[in-house]
């Protein structure tokens, strides 16, 4: 089961501030969307909005059609996996994850105890007594075996170490291709997570500046790597977002599709023509003098 959501010229102001400014797009189901932005951007904003945590002052949202504010039906389909204070939560892990059995309809018992295995949660533990990682992982347990047809995580990975969250990654893309969802996931770590998402959304200052399909996105520029004087000389002209070098060799990532013609020419410079990265299209895109 998956849900589409679709957002429609929603604003958000928290007294003199305005968080969000006339965002509007529509996710369609079965699809894993990177949500990008700076610090401050509005992407928790957002997200709050999606997970019904208050209401848009301007503008609506449909979650399946309906309004999800206050809805019991639509909401009981949304978990929303964030950083949580469990400094006073004295239960056990083992008790927390029955808790969430009861609560969320799809949840999979037996996938959660695959997970709190991978990823070393201690059952017989109270929560409150694990290190920042391991609530992490336990709340990336709970997001990932509740199975909500719009599941969010919002920076989720936080406190992980490298492989603890390449075991988050690993998870995420086996379960999605064994029980599709919608789901969204809020990060920095753009270079790190950028293979898993079929779909980005950069918002910037409380404004979405930009939806595409990740394959879309990363064909809007490349990197031209080869000996330094070649190199430079091909690119006069050209936005640079990004330069390398060692030694004789340099490598500089542009903005801006490459035609055929100029991929033929960099081939018989004996340049190499390869992808740019999301990172640096975000960084980019985001930068003040954009």
């Amino acid at each position: 089961m998956t849900l589409e959501v679709e957002v429609n010229d929603v604003s958000l102001k928290y007294r003199r501030v305005e968080a969000l400014k006339h965002v509007s797009f529509q996710l369609e189901g079965g699809k894993i969307y990177g949500l990008l932005g700076r610090n401050g951007a509005g992407k928790t904003s957002l997200l709050s909005l999606l997970a019904s945590f208050r209401e848009p002052t301007e503008g609506s949202i449909r979650i399946d059609g309906e309004n999800p504010f206050e809805n019991t039906r639509v909401m009981q389909n949304v978990s929303f996996i964030y950083q949580m204070d469990y400094s006073d939560e004295t239960e056990k892990v083992n008790s927390m994850l029955k808790f969430a059995e009861r609560y969320r309809p799809h949840f999979d018992r037996d996938y959660a105890l695959h997970l709190a295995k991978r990823f070393n949660l201690p059952l017989d533990k109270a929560v409150n007594k694990l290190s920042k990682g391991m609530q992490s992982a336990f709340n990336a347990t709970i997001g990932l075996a509740s199975r909500s047809p719009l599941t969010i995580f919002d920076e989720a990975y936080l406190g992980m170490d490298a492989p603890t969250r390449d075991i988050l990654y690993q998870e995420l893309l086996e379960d999605q291709g064994r029980y599709p969802r919608t789901v969204i996931v809020s990060t920095h770590l753009v270079s790190e997570m950028d293979y898993l998402f079929d779909e980005i959304l950069i918002i910037h200052r409380g404004s979405l500046i930009l939806h595409e399909a990740y394959e879309t996105l990363v064909s809007r520029g490349a990197s031209i790597t080869g000996p330094a004087d070649e190199v430079d000389h091909f690119v006069g002209g050209l936005k640079k977002l990004n330069e390398q070098r060692l030694g004789n060799t340099k490598s500089v990532t542009v903005y801006g599709e490459l035609s055929e013609e100029q991929k033929k020419d960099a081939q018989q410079k004996g340049l190499e023509v390869g992808p740019v990265s999301l990172q640096d299209l975000f960084i980019y895109l985001t930068g003040e003098e954009n």
